[in-house]
């Protein structure tokens, strides 16, 4: 497939400008990156075209070309931009939590800065189709979804089964890119995400809460925040371990 071309323990953060410096002084001290890798990382880039141009589950080539800005792959007039799928909550409105979180621990900055480390490498992203209220932007600011991604995939996984979620909108507008993995299970197995779901792929895999949507979807305390936070390293973990698999054979 792409051997040798992709390192699956490369952090973007490392090639993207200025990505640390200041980090901690940012977003009110909550932290955050001066250059967002999902954009300013040439090399995240380079991985989403080679690991992501391969055949698609109705037979179709999805050879990505290079483009500019945000919207940096294209295929048949479809522009697509990177996600990072994994989320440590740092917004303002949880500042008690985090808080709450930095009292726990001897050296909070440190325990961040590893997740960051771990969940920048390829296994924590993702492509999205790129435009004004896209999915990547949609389910970050959706107060019923808030950026997690195990409440993504339940809406995806409704999409395909005909049903309505928090994100129905939004994947109704980019239905011709849902369409060309033909069902729920096409899109899981393409884009590795297999750790998320059942063995039958009929039920999502939720990391906190049941996923009903009614629920604050945020953790609410230090051990439901450190429980998320470990659910999305061990599926990091193995999601890394399938993309390694996948493109050595």
């Amino acid at each position: 497939m792409c051997k040798g071309k992709v390192d699956v323990t490369f952090d973007f953060t490392m090639d993207s400008p200025g990505y640390w410096d200041g980090f901690w002084e940012r977003n009110e001290g909550l932290g955050a990156g001066a250059c967002d890798p999902d954009a300013c990382s040439p090399t995240l880039q380079r991985y989403h075209q080679l690991l992501w141009s391969k055949t698609l589950p109705n037979g179709e080539a999805f050879e990505l070309m290079q483009g500019t800005g945000p919207m940096y792959l294209n295929w048949r007039g479809m522009h697509f931009g990177s996600d990072s799928i994994l989320a440590s909550f740092r917004y303002r409105d949880n500042r008690s939590v985090i808080e709450a979180v930095e009292r726990s621990m001897p050296d909070y900055q440190t325990f961040m800065e590893d997740f960051l480390h771990k969940t920048y490498t390829i296994g924590g992203m993702i492509i999205f189709p790129k435009h004004h209220g896209s999915m990547n932007q949609r389910r970050g600011t959706d107060k019923q979804i808030r950026d997690r991604w195990d409440l993504t995939m339940e809406c995806i996984r409704r999409f395909y089964n005909g049903e309505n979620s928090p994100l129905s909108d939004v994947m109704e507008h980019d239905r011709d890119f849902y369409a060309l993995f033909n069902n729920f299970k096409g899109y899981v197995d393409f884009f590795y995400l297999q750790d998320c779901v059942t063995e039958d792929y009929k039920q999502v895999r939720f990391w906190l809460g049941d996923g009903n949507f009614s629920n604050p979807p945020l953790p609410q305390t230090v051990d439901e925040y450190l429980a998320w936070i470990a659910a999305e390293l061990d599926f990091l973990d193995k999601r890394n371990a399938r993309i390694k698999a996948a493109i050595e054979q």
